[in-house]
């Protein structure tokens, strides 16, 4: 993979599980509290894989069990971020059985999520492996899952882009449009930008790659360019200034990232890893025979 996957720390996780679980559980769980109303059960569930597929998500289905009781263990028989075949047992939980049944559908949900984003990438980085290239997700996101879906293209070997409006610089067509010129909006820009923020702009024709370069961009973005206009680009700017980045973007697919690497970029950003990945389909069974009371 190229990159290392790096989860959320609890005090940024816990806050999003808590509210997702509230909107499950609303004013209670009226099953399962109908049912365990006598005394404290114990058991033990595991997850099987319905489908093949890369598994991401399952420290963060840990913690809503734990969230809802902390008295629950998880043994994973499948690593986060690696391969599960249809059919395989994927993780072990032991614990409350209030918390098993209460949690199952939102830990479920988000691993399936997850893990579906972490398939899809591991396939568009897999057709790029062997080139310098690197694959790097969008702010395309679903509203309040951004962290844990950029965590999920992690699993699966991309690289995070920016995570959010504050974290770099991008001048895209419609604020090009608004200053009037690539030169006039790094200028105003870069008058008001805090260290060490970089710039990046987005071009779409060989003449802005060379407006972008003569105003000091440090990464440029090649968008929905031809591939032969794109070896242009590249050579341009590598003889320009090598030390500037290069990203293709803009209709990128498993049938033309491997085209569009080979051009030199050292960056390919898609959304489709999170806007076109299915979920992989994963489902909860108890283990009935391991179940006991606690008075």
């Amino acid at each position: 993979m190229n990159a290392i996957a790096v989860l959320p720390p609890s005090i940024v996780l816990d806050p999003l599980l808590h509210n997702w679980l509230l909107e499950d559980i609303g004013r209670g769980d009226r099953t399962t509290q109908g049912l365990l109303n006598t005394a404290v059960q114990v058991g033990q569930a595991k997850w099987i894989a319905k489908e093949a597929g890369v598994i991401a998500g399952l420290p963060i289905a840990m913690r809503v069990f734990q969230l809802l009781k902390q008295q629950v263990a998880w043994e994973p028989m499948v690593a986060e971020g690696n391969l599960c075949q249809c059919g395989q047992e994927i993780v072990r939980f032991h614990g409350s059985l209030e918390s098993l049944l209460t949690g199952e559908r939102v830990a479920l949900n988000l691993a399936m999520r997850l893990s579906g984003i972490a398939t899809l990438t591991r396939q568009y980085v897999e057709k790029i492996a062997d080139l310098p290239a690197q694959l790097v997700d969008t702010r395309k996101t679903t509203p309040g899952l951004r962290l844990l879906e950029k965590y999920a293209t992690q699993v699966g070997g991309a690289v995070n882009h920016r995570m959010g409006l504050d974290d770099a610089v991008m001048i895209k067509d419609n604020h090009i449009a608004a200053a009037g010129g690539i030169g006039k909006a790094i200028a105003q820009i870069r008058k008001q930008m805090p260290y060490p923020l970089t710039i990046e702009v987005e071009t779409e024709t060989l003449a802005q790659v060379e407006a972008a370069l003569k105003n000091g961009a440090d990464i440029i973005m090649l968008d929905n360019m031809s591939l032969e206009m794109m070896r242009q680009a590249v050579k341009m700017i590598r003889q320009t200034n090598d030390r500037i980045k290069i990203e293709a973007s803009g209709n990128i697919t498993l049938e033309t990232i491997r085209a569009v690497a080979e051009t030199g970029v050292d960056y390919i950003s898609s959304s489709a890893p999170i806007t076109r990945s299915p979920w992989l389909d994963l489902s909860m069974k108890l283990d009935i025979s391991r179940m006991e009371e606690q008075t």
